[in-house]
């Protein structure tokens, strides 16, 4: 029997290449063991099989944005869990091969309340991150909010007014109402340096109780046809 080694050293003989280009091919889901795609280069291997991709080119993984519909009923962090190649999207028209480095080490950027449902981003890419953390004031969310309570005119001015979120003042929103449907009225937001909690904050002291809750945008990211549940790539054309 052939003694183990790292999966590698085996490609880097097969190629033959250096060690860290080997490791590249791998990671980059360029090889199959016994007909399956391994991306873990110290996996150790013996007898089995050991195919690489006719068209593998030794390249680092780049770093990747992911776009989610979270569902009610788990936090921002809690959600990342659903982030698995079970949940992938098929509607995904990125472009991009899903490859394991991508699901690894991703940071939420924008968290949600427990109870809402919608669009969340999780990144791996530095500027990407520093435009929705650092200059969040500065990115438009918006969120499709169901109410109950009387929303008059003077309500709706009032929604429209500089709000104060948790001591802090925040920039003026923009709502309007979109639906009325018995004693629910439908009320889009339009809102930049958007807080976990911000809406309920704003809709509770003049009579109105958040029922339900969608995110739809994110900047220029959109939820679209994005189900519950699952996650696409943010294509290379796309722009917060």
């Amino acid at each position: 029997m052939t003694e183990p080694v790292r999966l590698a050293r085996r490609v880097a003989d097969m190629m033959p290449c250096s060690r860290r280009e080997a490791e590249m091919l791998i990671e980059g889901g360029w090889v199959r063991v016994d007909g399956t795609v391994v991306e873990t280069p110290q996996v150790r291997v013996s007898g089995e099989t050991v195919v690489i991709d006719p068209q593998a080119q030794p390249q680092p993984v780049l770093p990747a944005t992911l776009l989610l519909h979270k569902p009610a009923g788990c936090g921002s962090d809690a959600a990342a869990s659903l982030i698995t190649p079970a949940n992938h999207w098929p509607g995904d028209r990125s472009g991009v091969r899903p490859l394991l480095r991508h699901r690894s080490q991703q940071v939420g950027v924008t968290p949600l309340e427990v109870d809402a449902t919608g669009l969340l981003v999780f990144t791996q890419e530095w500027p990407i991150r520093r435009k929705l953390v650092q200059d969040a004031a500065l990115v438009e969310h918006e969120v499709m909010v169901d109410v109950t309570g009387a929303v008059t005119s003077q309500v709706l001015h009032q929604l429209n007014r500089a709000p104060v979120v948790d001591g802090r003042a925040m920039l003026p929103a923009k709502v309007s109402i979109s639906r009325q449907v018995g004693n629910i009225t439908g009320l889009r937001f339009a809102l930049k340096g958007c807080h976990p909690g911000q809406i309920a904050q704003m809709c509770a002291p003049l009579g109105l109780t958040v029922v339900a809750m969608r995110r739809i945008r994110i900047g220029r990211l959109v939820l679209a046809a994005l189900p519950v549940g699952q996650w696409r790539y943010l294509s290379p054309f796309e722009r917060i």
